[in-house]
């Protein structure tokens, strides 16, 4: 199944710490995650996936579009993030749920360029 579909979206500072190790995959997104965005329903990037508790299995890698359903979207499973410029900061319980599977979370330091 194919979707050709061209969206801009605002900028955000980047979340990835480190290419090193840094692990992905495809999942459903469900539409019941998107937030309501002008005419279009998107999951956020860097939202963790599927719930901000301890069953987080990953974080959204790129903006997600559910206006019309469920959807295919590409979610880091392992690797480093900085942790303090995901749009909503991981719970403890996510921490916990996402280092058990390699995913991992430090502190951005410094100026975004």
């Amino acid at each position: 199944m194919s979707h050709i579909n061209v969206e801009t979206y605002s900028k955000q500072p980047a979340f990835i710490a480190s290419e090193v190790g840094l692990r992905s995959n495809s999942q459903t997104i469900p539409q019941t995650m998107g937030v309501q965005d002008g005419i279009y329903k998107l999951v956020a990037v860097g939202t963790i996936f599927p719930a901000n508790d301890a069953t987080a299995i990953g974080v959204i890698y790129e903006p997600v579009n559910v206006t019309f359903g469920d959807h295919e979207g590409g979610v880091i499973i392992g690797g480093h993030l900085y942790g303090n410029r995901l749009p909503v900061a991981p719970a403890a319980a996510a921490i916990t749920a996402l280092q058990a599977k390699g995913l991992y979370f430090e502190d951005a330091v410094g100026m975004v360029r």
